[in-house]
Protein backbone atom coordinates (compact mmCIF):
# COMPACT_ATOMS: atom_id res chain seq x y z
CA UNK A 1 0.00 0.00 0.00
CA UNK A 2 2.86 1.80 0.67
CA UNK A 3 4.48 1.96 -2.79
CA UNK A 4 1.39 2.79 -3.71
CA UNK A 5 1.19 5.88 -2.58
CA UNK A 6 4.40 7.41 -3.40
CA UNK A 7 3.90 6.22 -7.11
CA UNK A 8 0.79 8.38 -7.04
CA UNK A 9 2.87 11.11 -5.61
CA UNK A 10 5.44 10.97 -7.87
CA UNK A 11 2.84 10.69 -10.71
CA UNK A 12 1.49 13.92 -9.60
CA UNK A 13 4.56 15.34 -9.02
CA UNK A 14 6.05 15.09 -12.87
CA UNK A 15 2.59 16.27 -14.35
CA UNK A 16 3.06 19.42 -12.35
CA UNK A 17 6.79 19.61 -13.63
CA UNK A 18 5.64 18.93 -17.57
CA UNK A 19 2.82 21.23 -16.92
CA UNK A 20 5.11 24.62 -15.91
CA UNK A 21 8.01 23.15 -18.20
CA UNK A 22 8.87 26.39 -20.73
CA UNK A 23 7.12 25.21 -24.44
CA UNK A 24 10.03 23.77 -26.95
CA UNK A 25 11.27 25.28 -30.00
CA UNK A 26 9.51 23.71 -33.01
CA UNK A 27 10.42 23.95 -36.83
CA UNK A 28 7.96 23.70 -39.61
CA UNK A 29 8.56 23.28 -43.44
CA UNK A 30 6.48 24.06 -46.47
CA UNK A 31 8.02 22.77 -49.76
CA UNK A 32 6.74 25.55 -52.40
CA UNK A 33 5.98 24.50 -56.01
CA UNK A 34 2.95 26.11 -58.42
CA UNK A 35 0.71 22.57 -58.06
CA UNK A 36 0.16 23.80 -54.36
CA UNK A 37 -1.26 27.08 -55.58
CA UNK A 38 -5.17 27.89 -56.05
CA UNK A 39 -5.70 27.15 -58.93
CA UNK A 40 -2.32 25.11 -59.60
CA UNK A 41 -0.04 26.81 -61.55
CA UNK A 42 2.57 25.09 -63.94
CA UNK A 43 5.78 26.44 -62.64
CA UNK A 44 9.27 26.01 -63.13
CA UNK A 45 9.95 28.05 -59.86
CA UNK A 46 10.38 25.61 -56.28
CA UNK A 47 11.16 26.68 -52.73
CA UNK A 48 10.79 25.82 -49.27
CA UNK A 49 10.05 28.01 -46.49
CA UNK A 50 10.82 27.11 -42.61
CA UNK A 51 9.68 28.82 -39.38
CA UNK A 52 11.48 27.69 -36.18
CA UNK A 53 8.93 28.98 -33.23
CA UNK A 54 11.08 29.90 -30.26
CA UNK A 55 10.49 28.27 -26.77
CA UNK A 56 8.28 30.77 -25.18
CA UNK A 57 6.40 31.84 -28.36
CA UNK A 58 7.24 35.14 -28.89
CA UNK A 59 9.15 35.03 -32.08
CA UNK A 60 9.64 33.42 -35.73
CA UNK A 61 12.58 32.88 -37.22
CA UNK A 62 11.75 32.38 -40.88
CA UNK A 63 13.94 31.27 -44.09
CA UNK A 64 12.05 31.23 -47.35
CA UNK A 65 14.44 30.57 -50.01
CA UNK A 66 13.46 30.00 -53.75
CA UNK A 67 14.73 29.67 -57.58
CA UNK A 68 13.62 29.10 -60.92
CA UNK A 69 11.03 32.16 -61.04
CA UNK A 70 10.99 35.62 -62.66
CA UNK A 71 10.04 39.39 -61.62
CA UNK A 72 9.24 37.95 -58.26
CA UNK A 73 6.90 40.80 -56.00
CA UNK A 74 6.56 39.73 -52.75
CA UNK A 75 6.05 36.41 -50.32
CA UNK A 76 3.75 36.43 -47.25
CA UNK A 77 2.75 33.98 -44.79
CA UNK A 78 -1.37 33.11 -45.31
CA UNK A 79 -3.69 31.42 -42.66
CA UNK A 80 -5.75 28.43 -44.83
CA UNK A 81 -5.50 25.15 -44.37
CA UNK A 82 -4.72 23.40 -47.92
CA UNK A 83 -5.93 24.53 -51.51
CA UNK A 84 -7.46 27.08 -49.87
CA UNK A 85 -6.80 30.97 -50.34
CA UNK A 86 -6.49 33.07 -47.09
CA UNK A 87 -6.14 36.31 -45.55
CA UNK A 88 -2.11 37.69 -45.40
CA UNK A 89 -0.80 37.22 -41.27
CA UNK A 90 2.74 37.86 -42.55
CA UNK A 91 5.15 39.72 -44.99
CA UNK A 92 8.55 38.19 -45.36
CA UNK A 93 9.56 40.52 -48.45
CA UNK A 94 8.09 42.40 -50.79
CA UNK A 95 9.27 44.27 -54.33
CA UNK A 96 6.13 46.72 -54.17
CA UNK A 97 6.48 49.23 -51.23
CA UNK A 98 3.93 47.28 -49.63
CA UNK A 99 5.14 45.39 -46.93
CA UNK A 100 4.89 46.75 -43.09
CA UNK A 101 8.16 48.93 -42.06
CA UNK A 102 11.14 46.78 -42.08
CA UNK A 103 9.90 44.22 -44.89
CA UNK A 104 13.19 43.74 -46.64
CA UNK A 105 13.02 43.35 -50.78
CA UNK A 106 12.81 40.07 -51.99
CA UNK A 107 15.58 38.24 -54.33
CA UNK A 108 14.06 38.55 -58.25
CA UNK A 109 14.72 35.30 -59.11
CA UNK A 110 16.49 32.92 -56.85
CA UNK A 111 17.32 33.58 -53.16
CA UNK A 112 16.68 33.51 -49.53
CA UNK A 113 15.41 35.76 -47.01
CA UNK A 114 15.97 35.53 -43.65
CA UNK A 115 13.53 37.47 -40.81
CA UNK A 116 12.93 37.10 -37.65
CA UNK A 117 9.18 38.36 -37.12
CA UNK A 118 6.93 39.31 -33.67
CA UNK A 119 3.36 40.41 -32.84
CA UNK A 120 4.42 43.28 -34.18
CA UNK A 121 4.95 42.16 -37.38
CA UNK A 122 1.05 39.97 -37.35
CA UNK A 123 -0.56 42.27 -40.12
CA UNK A 124 -4.67 42.69 -40.58
CA UNK A 125 -5.07 40.49 -43.63
CA UNK A 126 -6.86 37.35 -41.98
CA UNK A 127 -8.93 39.30 -39.67
CA UNK A 128 -12.10 38.69 -41.48
CA UNK A 129 -10.68 34.66 -40.59
CA UNK A 130 -10.28 35.40 -37.11
CA UNK A 131 -6.54 36.83 -36.92
CA UNK A 132 -5.99 39.97 -35.71
CA UNK A 133 -2.76 42.18 -35.93
CA UNK A 134 -0.47 41.79 -33.29
CA UNK A 135 -1.88 38.23 -32.66
CA UNK A 136 0.99 36.12 -33.10
CA UNK A 137 -0.07 33.03 -30.86
CA UNK A 138 -2.85 32.37 -33.43
CA UNK A 139 -0.45 32.22 -36.09
CA UNK A 140 1.51 29.60 -34.25
CA UNK A 141 -1.71 27.87 -33.33
CA UNK A 142 -2.27 28.04 -37.34
CA UNK A 143 0.81 26.76 -38.35
CA UNK A 144 1.00 24.12 -35.86
CA UNK A 145 -2.05 22.67 -37.11
CA UNK A 146 -1.25 22.95 -40.32
CA UNK A 147 -3.24 25.80 -41.38
CA UNK A 148 -0.79 27.78 -42.59
CA UNK A 149 1.10 28.45 -45.85
CA UNK A 150 4.17 30.24 -47.35
CA UNK A 151 3.41 31.31 -51.22
CA UNK A 152 5.62 33.80 -53.45
CA UNK A 153 4.12 36.47 -55.63
CA UNK A 154 5.19 37.33 -59.32
CA UNK A 155 4.57 39.70 -62.30
CA UNK A 156 3.43 37.02 -64.21
CA UNK A 157 1.51 35.38 -61.55
CA UNK A 158 0.04 38.48 -58.96
CA UNK A 159 -1.85 36.12 -56.89
CA UNK A 160 1.14 33.56 -56.28
CA UNK A 161 3.38 31.25 -58.22
CA UNK A 162 4.85 28.72 -55.80
CA UNK A 163 2.95 27.80 -52.48
CA UNK A 164 3.61 25.20 -49.85
CA UNK A 165 1.43 24.28 -46.99
CA UNK A 166 3.36 24.18 -43.38
CA UNK A 167 3.17 20.62 -41.88
CA UNK A 168 4.27 19.17 -38.36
Amino acid sequence: MHYRRLAEVVGVISLLALASAPAQASSHLAKLTGYEEVPAISSLGEGKCRVRINGDETALDVELSYSGLENVQQAHIHFAEAAVNGGIVLFLCSNLGNGPAGTPPCPESSGTVERPLTAADVIAGASAQGIDPGELNEVIDAIRADTAYCNVHTAAHPAGEIRGQFWH
